[in-house]
């Protein structure tokens, strides 16, 4: 299994990093044996991955890291880097590579202090690798202090030192950093090639992959998650009964609640998963007995992790208020194209009777008001307006119509 094997509909993509790693292989062998490199080469040191949600960014920078770090044997007799089963490639794909750091962040944004911290790792030479990797999956959360601390180390990058950046858009990065990386820009893969992943690598049965797939329209890591977590599936079903709730001001304002209620239950349930391992591990670093008090002087690196702990459960309570008008938007998709006599495949074909009954009883002008509410209410959820404030807007809004 080649460490492209999960970049889902990106042939383009992968070709492209399949050349840079031989290019990056072929300059390290030069160099080991005191040789000039070829000038034309399509490695760098600096790259931008772009891409919708569930397009498999991520996925992506991880397989070119490994494929860089690939040791295997057949590289010697011709073979392309990136085999997938050598110690180089299963480490750094599974996390564990001492010369491969990946950064994913679970708060609202990445602050100067984490920053620094990787321009410093950047700096230092390879441990056991051919490459000093940076994998920074999160690239558009970069406040803009962070992003100016990041540049200088784009800029002027160690000799075998790699950064490999993640960001939704290109204009969700510095001008000044995108400008000093090589882009490469993925798209949202087919609902079939997704099935097909799903079968392949999880087992997923045809009809309950074909099913996820369609219903997530291509987002590999949605589409897994609602194939495989009865919980997901519960509540996505919840989400999409909204639509034939909101006939009144007072069903509109109970369907709210209950959204911002299921969200931060999904909050609370990571919360409890994480916060009492992190809190117990920092009470024993700092020397405290089980259930004894805490040394004195220590009580700032206590507050510093409930205060962390506290934007983790904001984020994630967001990310899944996010995902539940990610939803809903697909369900008014949906009745537009029954309105409109469309023949586009249905994503949310197990809720045919819902959608024909929103279809007959609205117009295509109030279905297309309904799904601007739903990204008015996105848009001001961005911008940190209470969370049931929005939504009850929202709501209200896709009962006027």
């Amino acid at each position: 299994m080649a460490v492209w094997d999960d970049l889902v509909g990106q042939e383009r993509v992968q070709e492209q990093l399949a050349a840079a790693a031989r290019d990056a292989d072929a300059l390290v062998t030069a160099e080991a044996a005191g040789e000039q490199a070829t000038a034309a080469s399509k490695m760098t040191h600096a790259w931008l991955f772009t891409g919708p949600p569930g397009s498999g960014r991520s996925t992506a920078a991880r397989a070119f890291a490994a494929a860089l770090q690939c040791t295997g044997p057949d590289r010697a007799l011709g073979g392309a880097p990136g085999c997938g089963f050598c110690d180089g490639c299963h480490t750094s794909l599974v996390g564990t590579h001492a010369d491969v750091e990946v950064v994913r962040t679970d708060m609202l944004s990445i602050g100067v202090k984490e920053t620094r911290d990787l321009v410093r790792r950047a700096q230092l030479s390879p441990a056991v690798g051919r490459w000093q990797v940076i994998v920074l999956e999160d690239a558009d959360r970069l406040t803009e202090g962070a992003g100016n601390v990041l540049l200088k180390a784009v800029e002027e990058p160690a000799p075998r030192t790699v950064w490999l950046l993640c960001a939704p858009s290109l204009e969700d990065v510095l001008p000044t950093i995108r400008s000093r990386c090589r882009h490469l820009s993925l798209r949202t893969p087919s609902v079939e090639a997704v099935a097909d992943m799903l079968m392949r690598r999880d087992g997923i049965e045809p009809e309950a992959a074909a099913s996820a797939a369609r219903a997530t329209q291509g987002h590999i890591g949605r589409a897994r998650r609602l194939a495989t977590d009865e919980a997901a599936r519960a509540r996505r079903a919840t989400v999409l009964k909204l639509p034939l709730r909101v006939e009144d001001v007072g069903g509109c304002l109970r369907a709210a609640q209950e959204l911002i209620d299921a969200a931060a239950e999904d909050a609370r349930q990571v919360a409890e998963e994480i916060d009492a391992k992190e809190t117990e591990d920092l009470r024993t670093a700092l020397g405290a007995a089980a259930g004894g008090r805490l040394p004195r002087g220590t009580a700032g690196a206590m507050k510093e992790l409930e205060d962390r702990q506290k934007r983790r459960r904001t984020r994630t309570q967001r990310d899944s208020l996010d995902l539940a008008l990610t939803d809903l938007t697909g369900f008014y998709r949906d009745v537009l194209a029954l309105q409109l006599g469309s023949r586009v495949p249905l994503a949310n074909e197990d809720v045919r009777e819902a959608l024909d009954r929103v279809a007959r009883g609205s117009s295509p002008e109030g279905t297309l008001r309904r799904m601007e509410a739903v990204l008015a209410c996105r848009e001001a959820l961005d911008t940190n307006v209470a969370p049931l404030l929005a939504v009850e807007a929202m709501a209200v809004a896709l009962h006027t119509g």
